[in-house]
């Protein structure tokens, strides 16, 4: 696990140098699945899962998650956008998401962001052996809340290792002291959709794409993480993050 997850890390590592604005999230796609297959030698795990054909999920403006890449869609300065993806290496799979600021970010869109960001860290910071899953969900929705924001509940983190979505389901709000008791060796993702908004969402068409059911923002990021003796790795930690910020 902790190897796919430092692959998967040099994924974003990678999209990070990418000049996004004015790029077709198809584009962005195909050079993710030319790094994680000819670069990395592993597999992107997405792709084919539960019959989607991508290898990202990207996922503009109001667009909650599961957006699906198109050559229509051309990044511009202003957007922000939830580049997810997964890898797999040696039978083991890891996830991961970060939203991307296009060009000029107005104030609120960046509050938005950086807030999804903060209430990513809140949750994984509750996780240690002998806390609750309520912990983690507890910690997102109090730092959702005191800023504005709702938490989706209609999607949530789950468990991961040799199947990309195992038990427990984790979700992103919830009573502190209840819930799974979290042991040594766990592994799950942290997945927090913070909307500008109310939290409810609508499907597209497309039956992939979920949106925002008043048409606001919403941003998410993503880590897989491990329960240790003392507490918690991040298993997909990038070389430009500090943990806990």
């Amino acid at each position: 696990m902790a190897a796919s997850g430092r692959l998967l890390a040099s994924v974003f590592t990678h999209l990070d140098a990418m000049a996004l604005e004015g790029m077709t999230t198809l584009e962005i796609d195909a050079r993710v699945e030319t790094f994680i297959v000819d670069v990395l030698k592993a597999r992107p795990a997405s792709k084919g899962q539960y019959g989607y054909g991508f290898v990202l999920n990207s996922s503009i403006n109001q667009v909650v998650c599961h957006g699906v890449p198109s050559a229509d869609d051309v990044l511009k300065s202003g957007d922000i956008v939830n580049l997810d993806t997964t890898l797999e290496k040696d039978g083991f799979i890891a996830d991961s998401s970060k939203t991307y600021l296009i060009g000029s970010v107005g104030p609120q869109a960046r509050r938005l962001v950086r807030t999804t960001y903060e209430a990513m860290w809140k949750g994984i910071r509750a996780v240690r052996p002998g806390a609750r899953l309520g912990d983690i969900g507890f910690a997102i929705e109090r730092h959702a809340r005191q800023a504005g924001y709702s938490v989706v509940r209609d999607y949530c983190g789950h468990g991961i290792g040799r199947e990309m979505h195992e038990e427990p389901q984790v979700l992103h709000f919830g009573r502190a002291g209840t819930g799974v008791v979290l042991r040594e060796g766990m592994t799950f993702t942290i997945e927090p959709m913070l909307n500008q908004g109310v939290r409810t969402v609508l499907t597209e068409d497309d039956g992939w794409t979920v949106v925002t059911s008043d048409g606001k923002l919403s941003a998410q990021f993503e880590h897989t993480v491990a329960v240790t003796r003392d507490g918690v790795r991040v298993l997909t930690l990038r070389p430009d993050e500090t943990p806990g910020r």
